[in-house]
């Protein structure tokens, strides 16, 4: 398996192995983002297929509560690994390491990832990942249907932070 930066022709092949809900691709604004730089989009990639996906937000969280409880700090958003029997595999593991590692390089002490209060095995992962929880907030968002309709979202989420070193990473 390999990490990499998203490039534009790999939004393509996102749209086609990782569906996004709604008529404008998520990975497509993840990509746009990342092309202004407010975000690195990562893509994990088995035998030239993409399988999972995080985006480092430089601009950080976007709730207010985050905002207030930890101003600057950094989130890793849109985690996810499909199709679902390659999960508990490492694959999200990677995605959240090469994170870690673009932070550091960046000289960045802290970083945060918010976890949806009926998602237990991804807050496990963070657990185990070194991350504590910091503040609860309501993550909300928006999507285009395909008949053009608005549609919101909103989860209940824990928003977790870890501090990181101020040299290189350790990837076990």
């Amino acid at each position: 398996m390999d990490i990499a930066v998203c490039g534009a022709a790999d939004v393509a092949l996102l749209d086609q192995h990782i569906g996004s809900l709604g008529a404008t691709s998520f990975h497509a604004r993840r990509f746009a983002r990342q092309e202004r730089g407010e975000s690195t989009y990562l893509v994990a990639w088995l035998d030239g297929r993409p399988v999972g996906h995080a985006e480092l937000r430089w601009t950080g969280c976007d709730a207010r509560e985050v905002r207030a409880a930890r101003p600057g700090c950094l989130e890793i958003g849109g985690l996810g690994v499909w199709p679902e029997e390659l999960r508990s595999r490492g694959i999200g593991t990677a995605l959240i390491r090469a994170a870690e590692e673009l932070a550091v390089e960046r000289g960045i002490t802290d970083v945060g990832v918010g976890v949806a209060k009926d998602n237990p095995r991804a807050a496990v992962l963070y657990a185990r990942l070194g991350y504590a929880p910091l503040t609860d907030y309501y993550d909300r968002w928006s999507y285009e249907t395909t008949d053009g309709r608005l549609r919101d979202w909103v989860d209940h989420c824990t928003f977790l932070v870890k501090e990181l070193p101020s040299g290189p990473l350790d990837v076990k």
